[in-house]
């Protein structure tokens, strides 16, 4: 039997922890999830991000470098991972950059290192988008109507 290793991609809240669950259990997969309880930045990070991001992305390409080659090689079946290492870089430490909370130079080491990693990793199949559609019925559910939350965002 075929052994797939699945990343889930999308925005915060947009449904990938949901999506994962949902992949696994209808495929007879296992679904890992982000842990945040065993990082030792994310408080100082959150209270100071241009002290801290560096540090952050770090941990998180080492955190996900290991959970990434551990379910591609090692897992003996198929899973779906509620995150990407690929996120990081392409989207949070980039974002961190262009506000200002990551220099240039860290910027500049943290994607020589992330490129570095990841040409050492098996290739995940293509992953499944997690739509933003989920993220807003979640913030629909916020408003007293559909009709003042299409107002308020200028949706048909």
């Amino acid at each position: 039997m075929t052994k797939y290793f699945v990343v889930v991609a999308g925005n915060i809240g947009a449904g990938k922890t949901s999506l994962a669950k949902l992949m696994g259990a209808r495929l007879g997969w296992d679904d890992f999830h982000e842990s945040v309880d065993d990082n030792p930045y994310l408080t100082d990070f959150y209270a100071d991000m241009k002290a801290w991001s560096f540090h952050l992305q770090v941990f998180f390409l080492g955190h996900r470098a290991r959970v990434h080659r551990y379910l591609s090689t090692e897992h003996p079946t198929s899973s779906v991972l509620d995150r990407s290492i690929y996120e990081d870089a392409y989207i949070f430490a980039r974002a961190l950059h262009e506000m200002g909370s990551l220099t240039e130079r860290d910027y500049v080491s943290y994607r020589r290192l992330f490129d570095l990693v990841v040409s050492e990793l098996p290739p995940p199949e293509a992953p499944p988008l997690a739509r933003t559609t989920v993220l807003a019925e979640r913030i629909r559910g916020l408003w007293p109507t559909l009709a003042d939350w299409r107002a308020c965002h200028g949706a048909a």
